[in-house]
């Protein structure tokens, strides 16, 4: 990952590290005859394919990126499904709240919700940013009020006053996101006193940001993730 901060060659790499971990895993199981995979249609739709009139939005390692000497038959359950489709069929199943409201996670990880160059001092900024964002939504009641909530790291870094010091560090975004299938969304409302402590929180406990911003930016335009 060391000097690439092209989002889609920085997918291809983790996709292709998943890959290759898998293929050493799988080797070592033996009676083993499927794999099991949780893709959704809008990975397919984003990902897009060879036979397909629309551009490649984002690659998905789960989306044709499977080796083709795989031994193991692939089985998508619920590939043809919509993100809201899926959770009726877990309600139906009888699933907990808990799993079934919990929020995407990019499979990735944090390498796409840092824009640019991945190092281990961003990563570590961009986990305490995190928890401490999806920790205010939860003890003020928004967490299930919103379907997506992320943390940006931005490569830019900004001037700010911490007492009566200067500090320059990097600028966070926040970003939460209301929708039923995940290919649409809208920014969520969330109350300005909840943002100013989530700010607050985030520039006092997280030493090396500098500023905070809302994305509020509608899925189309933009897309959910930044990168």
């Amino acid at each position: 990952m060391r000097g690439v901060s092209d989002p889609e060659k920085k997918r291809k790499i983790i996709g292709k590290c998943f890959i290759d971990t898998f293929n050493k895993a799988a080797l070592k199981i033996k009676e083993v005859k499927f794999l099991a995979q949780g893709t959704i249609y809008p990975d397919v739709i984003e990902s897009s394919s060879k036979n397909s009139k629309s551009d490649v939005i984002k690659s998905h390692h789960n989306v044709g990126g499977l080796p083709k000497n795989m031994k193991l038959k692939l089985v998508e359950p619920i590939r043809d499904l919509f993100k809201d489709e899926v959770r009726r069929i877990g309600k139906q199943l009888g699933l907990p709240n808990s799993l079934l409201e919990r929020h995407p996670f990019p499979g990735p990880g944090l390498a796409v919700r840092i824009l640019g160059e991945v190092n281990h001092i961003k990563v570590n900024i961009l986990q305490e940013v995190d928890s401490i964002f999806l920790d205010e939504l939860r003890v003020n009641g928004f967490y299930n009020k919103t379907d997506q909530a992320l943390c940006v790291l931005i490569p830019q870094k900004s001037v700010g006053v911490m007492g009566d010091r200067r500090q320059y560090g990097f600028v966070v975004a926040i970003r939460a996101v209301n929708t039923t299938d995940f290919m649409t969304a809208t920014s969520t409302p969330i109350p300005h006193k909840l943002l100013n402590n989530i700010s607050s929180r985030i520039i006092n406990e997280v030493n090396g940001v500098a500023r905070v911003v809302y994305d509020i930016t509608s899925k189309p335009p933009g897309t959910i993730e930044w990168e």
